[in-house]
């Protein structure tokens, strides 16, 4: 097996090469690449096809004994000063690189039939590959240094991709928005990398944090200069996984194609934080004041998305403030030292969220036919109903994801989220709490999701009666629960009553089969791959625990405290899942009425928890209003001392003209004056 691991280099540089080839094709010879739509696809699949296989072939190789793999060559040497790149192949390694390939896999396979009309299909392509290499990359670097060079690479394909359609105002803002604040996330990543290394000398991850327990312990290093270091370190992940306070890039970069949704900001870039955590682990370990921040800020942001999650009518907006959710139980089971099982729930989430997500991207697909191509139409939950009579694949593939993230048995998502809550009660009761209350939200506001798109009638061709209900002054009566938007934000009507799409209306369809069958494709993963995580056979803790631990099978399962454990997060979710039916499938209960009576939570919650507003009065505004005050010093003060500078060598010079004559003698009596001048100031 060792030539598998001696070229596994292959992995990310393949992505490259598909990049690259494709781009300077575009480059060149656009005109001949872009009719070459199909073949560049295919070109670009078969690439990272073939990074898959290698990379099952690692996993293989891991699960069956082989030691971690380690190749490095010196980068760079100054003196005592040496940086060495290459790439590392253990356990984490592998299992990064097998969810990476086979999620990027799938959606390009999707690509093919959501994008196949758009006449950027070939970029598209190229930007996928591109950004498939950068977080492969990521998952294979060995230091500090390097991670830090392929996370920005990740960030700048988000960039890209987010604003793949720049032409619209919404997706050049997203793009912008995501640049910024992952920028003062990498930042403090920045500040904290070097911190660390004037600190113990070394980008390695586990000599760090061997050697910070020894500064530690002889006082050499202050624990609170340590916890410093930790936690800007730990401001990359914040932003790069999207946490509080720097959740608010994400959903906003729902404006990008939905392929990249599912890719990078359900499965790979996002999860790329929770990874830089588990790497960090032998650091963060010993400084329990920083694992505490860890755990806090997870629960905090695992309620925060999911409150917000439950007024979203835009689809995907919602699955982007549920994946924020997810992320905080990934962060916050770091936190309190279950390595493990955020790795486990990063790996199951990956493939039900990436489904949901392509889902989603089906269901507009398919929504497109009925109210046209405008955002705000096809992705509004409460202009559908009704789907699974015409999407059947993609509402019982959607089914299974809502089943799978609300925590139901048997599916993946009910393993690693009970193995989390377990391990957060266990460590504080309180994050607990927060954990499973967050999970009935979840399971209630997913419910709500799949009950408006795919259950009752559909409500797409409705837009005009709605508009003339809002004329009679009754708004209040279609409003579909909360989180109902204003019908002028969504379509305008003429005197006939009949809407701007209505040239587009027919009945809603299923998606073709290269869009279909990435969905289910990933059903499996999200049905059975929590087995592997079963606490009574813990296959995939024996696999993926941290370096330099020893897990010992043991034999004395407590069947009683799981169960307990279990029944509760499956009975919080049950009564989610319940009072969404009763509101949204049965039409018992009146969300309408709720939201009047909760009118302030109501509006906090649509409203995003005004972080948006604050953020922009604050911190916009801000920059904005001193920007000012800057260009009104340049313009009185800096330009006021050059502009006062070009006026004295004007009028001097304009001055001194005159005595330039030409006539010597002239020069001379004035050299005869200077010096007579001099003489007597002198004396």
């Amino acid at each position: 097996m060792e030539p598998i691991y001696q070229y596994a280099w292959l992995i990310p540089v393949l992505p490259l090469a598909g990049a690259m080839i494709v781009g300077l094709g575009l480059i060149s010879f656009n005109g001949i690449t872009n009719s070459l739509r199909r073949a560049s696809a295919i070109f670009i699949v078969s690439l990272l096809g073939a990074s898959m296989v290698l990379s099952f072939a690692l996993l293989w190789s891991q699960l069956h004994g082989h030691s971690a793999y380690l190749r490095t060559f010196e980068w760079a040497a100054a003196g005592s000063f040496h940086l060495s790149m290459g790439y590392t192949i253990d356990h984490l390694a592998t299992l990064m690189l097998v969810i990476v390939t086979t999620v990027a896999f799938l959606v390009m396979v999707y690509t093919d039939g959501y994008m196949a009309h758009d006449p950027g299909y070939v970029r598209f392509y190229a930007y996928l590959s591109l950004f498939s290499f950068s977080m492969l990359g990521l998952v294979v670097s060995p230091n500090l240094v390097q991670i830090y060079i392929f996370w920005e690479l990740v960030g700048m394909c988000s960039y890209l991709l987010v604003g793949f359609w720049y032409d619209r105002k919404a997706a050049a803002d997203a793009c912008q928005k995501a640049f910024v604040v992952n920028r003062v996330g990498d930042f403090g990543l920045l500040l904290g990398i070097l911190g660390l290394y004037w600190s113990t000398n070394s980008f390695e991850f586990e000599v760090i944090g061997d050697r910070l327990q020894e500064l530690i312990a002889s006082g050499s290093l202050s624990a609170f200069l340590a916890g410093l270091f930790g936690v800007l370190v730990f401001l990359g992940p914040v932003a790069k996984s999207a946490q509080f306070p720097l959740h608010v890039w994400l959903p906003d970069a729902m404006e990008g194609p939905t392929p990249i949704s599912a890719l990078i900001h359900a499965a790979t870039m996002v999860a790329a934080g929770v990874f830089l955590i588990a790497r960090m682990f032998p650091v963060f370990e010993g400084l329990p004041n920083v694992m505490s921040v860890i755990a806090w800020t997870g629960a905090f942001t695992a309620f925060l998305g999911a409150t917000i999650a439950v007024t979203q009518n835009d689809i995907k907006k919602g699955l982007a403030y549920s994946t924020i959710s997810q992320l905080g139980y990934m962060v916050m089971a770091m936190g309190v030292g279950a390595y493990t099982a955020g790795l486990f729930h990063l790996m199951t989430h990956a493939y039900f969220k990436a489904m949901l997500f392509l889902g989603s991207g089906s269901v507009i697909h398919g929504m497109e036919a009925a109210v046209g191509h405008d955002p705000a139409l096809a992705q509004n939950m409460r202009l559908m109903g009704g789907l699974r009579r015409y999407m059947p694949i993609t509402a019982l593939t959607f089914l299974v994801g809502c089943l799978a993230i609300s925590g139901i048995p048997p599916f993946a998502g009910f393993w690693s989220k009970d193995e989390i809550l377990g391990s957060a009660f266990a460590a504080n009761p309180a994050l607990w709490a927060v954990g499973w209350s967050t999970a009935g939200i979840t399971a209630f506001y997913m419910f709500r999701m799949y009950f408006l798109t795919f259950e009752g009638s559909f409500r797409g061709n409705e837009l005009h009666i709605r508009q003339q209900l809002k004329a009679e002054g009754r708004q209040e009566a279609v409003a579909f629960g909360p989180g109902a938007m204003n019908p002028q934000e969504l379509v305008e009507v003429d005197s006939h009553g009949h809407t701007a799409h209505d040239e587009h209306q027919s009945e809603p369809h299923e998606s073709p089969l290269t869009m279909t069958l990435p969905l289910i494709v990933l059903a499996v993963p999200s049905i059975a791959i929590g087995f592997t995580g079963a606490p009574y056979a813990n296959n995939f803790e024996a696999f993926i625990h941290p370096a330099g631990e020893v897990i010992e099978q043991s034999g004395d399962f407590n069947w009683t405290e799981f169960l307990i454990m279990a029944g509760n997060s499956v009975g919080i979710a049950l009564i989610g899942i319940t009072l969404a039916s009763l509101m949204y499938l049965r039409g018992k209960v009146d969300p309408g009425a709720i939201a009047r009576k909760i009118q302030p939570l109501y509006q906090f919650s649509l409203n995003k928890w005004y972080f948006d507003d604050v953020y922009h009065n604050v911190f916009v505004q801000g920059c904005r209003r001193l920007a000012r005050q800057v260009l009104e010093v340049d313009y009185n003060i800096v330009d006021g001392a050059v502009n006062l500078t070009g006026l004295i060598t004007v009028i001097t010079g304009e001055t001194l003209k005159y005595l330039e004559n030409g006539r010597a003698q002239f020069y001379a009596l004035v050299i005869f004056a200077a010096v007579l001048a001099f003489v007597v100031i002198s004396v």
